[in-house]
């Protein structure tokens, strides 16, 4: 009985030291999991892939669920210029990004042109399961400067 209440104890200390370390929803973390993996030469379709763990590393790591599109065959990731993840990339550096089961360290380069095609994509690919926080995006001309968008390079 008192290594049943030991345990309880100790289950009861982890999961909040876990919820602060990992990230939950819109809140970052620490911890990206997953098993380290070669980046293949080609990335598998990620049509049904809704959200993507990426890790910016920093003094304090950042580990933000974020959404990914796929266009011409390279992986991207959008945020807003003013997030946490987005300063600490500044115009890009490495990163570690967890697709379903698997990390990969890559590095992530802003785009400072030719990134409305890209957008766009993430628009079209979210605006079915996601209107309302897709509708809430600026339009293509309000977002130079608001929206940075990243290619997630091998």
């Amino acid at each position: 009985m008192k290594i049943l209440k030991v345990v309880a104890g100790l289950v009861l200390v982890l999961i909040p030291v876990l919820v602060v370390l990992a990230p939950i929803g819109p809140l970052p973390g620490v911890f990206i999991g997953g098993t380290n993996t070669p980046s293949p030469a080609q990335w598998p379709e990620t049509t049904g892939v809704d959200e993507i763990r990426l890790k910016v590393p920093a003094t304090g790591p950042r580990v933000v669920i974020i959404w990914v599109v796929q266009y011409e065959a390279d992986l991207y990731v959008v945020g807003n210029s003013a997030s946490g993840w987005v300063e600490m990339l500044g115009q890009g550096g490495p990163v570690a990004m967890r697709l379903e089961g698997n990390t990969y360290a890559l590095r992530a380069e802003r785009m400072s042109s030719g990134w409305e095609p890209v957008l766009q994509a993430y628009v079209d690919k979210y605006r079915t399961d996601y209107p309302d926080i897709v509708g809430g995006f600026p339009s293509m001309d309000e977002a130079k400067g608001l929206i940075s968008v990243f290619k997630l390079s091998r």
